[in-house]
């Protein structure tokens, strides 16, 4: 391990305007720069893969992958023990290039570090875990079941949280033994690339095993359909995602895809009102909104409905909104001007055909002031859309039937949330929503990576990260059997 981190972090000279290709190179491709959401200047510059680029790269990494397989596990897990020791060591640095990068407030910058430690620590405590069954066999036979590495995993992280949602994928496909081709999201790439590079890195990884590789949606294609890379880890929009599933289903690949959502949280009547809306505006306006997560949609009973929103309304008046690198703000801003031009769209158009604004619903630069809208029904584009913004839906139900079939009124199955005094009637509804995910008295924005984390339908093809689901995703299962002597067959 060296102490090179902190001083390539705070000189970004020594990666400007490259990618980590076995080292710091320049690509084929170009440059991009590197843009501050609040203020739009640039931070920095990184290369640009060219799908040239990212055809070395997989190159690379798959004549790397096996002697990283075959590296003793205690030497394997060191590595992720002393990268959790370099992130620990440089987190204000680290949560700066966060708040600058994406946007987010201070809070979610440290959420963000936390929680790459935790997977750090448990991509070290993987190399320790079995790695097979013996099966029943007869005798003179032994017969194994082995989890074996793909070779080299492709992962396509996004912009909302570059570093940690870089990491869920990478850190556990290297844990299993597999080389890694990383390509970040070109809105944030230092932290959903260069920072995780820097890490492993400066913590022993092997020159190869790790590729980084900035780009755009042709780098992206080209990283899905490449030979040498066995499996592709997606995390991002429906709409790239299916396109990233039909891609790697032409060429018979293993792919795992984590797409977006429109999670409902549902408030019962007997629901503590204080609670649900405290935790319905967490999960609304947590990073302006920007997460797969996100409460797109607040079912709330009508005994409630009133003064529920009127809570919410009050809430979204009061955040203070504004660049989080300068000011203690409580909503930054949109990862770009197109995103919130699309927010404003699904709100007005809305509107007009009925929902009534409560709060927000206008802009100032990138900044989009917490929205509020009641009267929501069905038809509504804020109802159906994944708005990927900091609006609050507010639609009235009657019943727990009718909050169930208004939850599942959608493609996507991600998450949900249901707030009830009865915990009994809230496990009772909590099979009911098609979701990979929900909580009983807690809102839909919940991570750990101890836990299986994926969607249904639109939400994502069934894959999870997280646990031991990683093990299903980032392995495949090879059977073995070992005799003593070869038996005699009738032929």
């Amino acid at each position: 391990m060296t102490d090179t981190t902190a001083n390539l972090l705070s000189d970004p000279a020594r990666w400007a305007g490259k990618a980590l290709r076995g080292d710091w190179v320049s690509l084929q491709g170009g440059t991009i720069d590197v843009r501050e959401p609040a203020t739009g200047q640039t931070l920095g510059q990184v290369a640009a893969a060219s799908p040239a680029d990212i055809r070395a790269a997989a190159a690379a990494a798959r004549q790397a992958q096996p002697a990283w397989a075959e590296l003793p596990y205690p030497d394997r897990a060191a590595v992720f023990r002393n990268a959790a020791r370099l992130l620990e060591s440089q987190r204000a640095a680290c949560a700066r290039w966060v708040v600058r990068e994406t946007g987010g407030i201070e809070p979610k910058a440290m959420f963000e570090i936390d929680s790459v430690l935790h997977l750090l620590h448990e991509a070290a405590a993987m190399l320790t875990q079995p790695g097979g069954l013996v099966l029943p066999s007869l005798p003179g036979c032994t017969s194994l079941a082995r989890r074996v590495p793909h070779g080299v995993v492709g992962v396509i992280s996004p912009f909302n949280f570059p570093l940690l949602l870089s990491c869920r994928a990478m850190l556990p496909a290297l844990a299993t033994g597999n080389a890694v081709v990383l390509k970040p999201d070109p809105r944030t790439p230092v932290t959903g690339g260069v920072l995780p590079a820097l890490l492993l890195q400066a913590a022993g990884l092997p020159a190869g095993v790790l590729q980084m590789l900035p780009g755009d949606a042709q780098a992206g294609e080209a990283l899905v359909t490449d030979p040498d890379v066995a499996m592709i880890s997606f995390t991002g929009s429906t709409a790239v995602g299916r396109r990233v599933g039909e891609l790697a289903g032409r060429e018979l690949k293993k792919v795992a895809l984590e797409l977006g959502g429109k999670n409902a949280l549902i408030v019962l009547d007997d629901a503590d009102i204080e609670r649900a809306v405290c935790g319905g505006a967490w999960a609304s306006w947590l990073h302006q909104g920007q997460i797969c997560m996100s409460a797109g949609r607040h079912l709330v009973h009508r005994s409630l409905h009133d003064e529920y929103a009127r809570r919410m309304a009050g809430k979204a008046d009061a955040l203070p909104v504004g660049d989080p690198h300068t000011e203690p703000v409580a909503i930054g801003p949109l990862i770009t001007m197109k995103q919130l031009e699309r927010v404003d769209r699904l709100v007005q158009e809305s509107v007009r055909m009925g929902a009534r604004l409560l709060a927000g619903g206008t802009h100032r630069g990138p900044y989009y002031r917490p929205t509020v809208l009641t009267g929501v029904t069905p038809r509504m584009p804020v109802f159906r859309e994944e708005i990927f913004g900091p609006v609050v839906s507010i639609t009235a139900f009657g019943s727990d039937d009718e909050a169930i079939a208004l939850a599942n009124d959608t493609e996507y199955g991600l998450s949900a949330g249901i707030h009830t005094a009865d915990v009994g009637r809230g496990m009772k509804l909590a099979g009911r929503p098609n979701v990979g995910l929900v909580h009983v008295n807690d809102q839909t924005v919940n991570d750990d990576g101890t836990m299986p984390m994926g969607g249904r339908g639109a939400s994502g093809n069934g894959s999870r990260h997280g646990g031991p689901a990683n093990w299903d995703e980032f392995t495949q299962w090879q059977w073995t059997t070992v005799r003593g002597q070869a038996p005699v067959y009738p032929l």
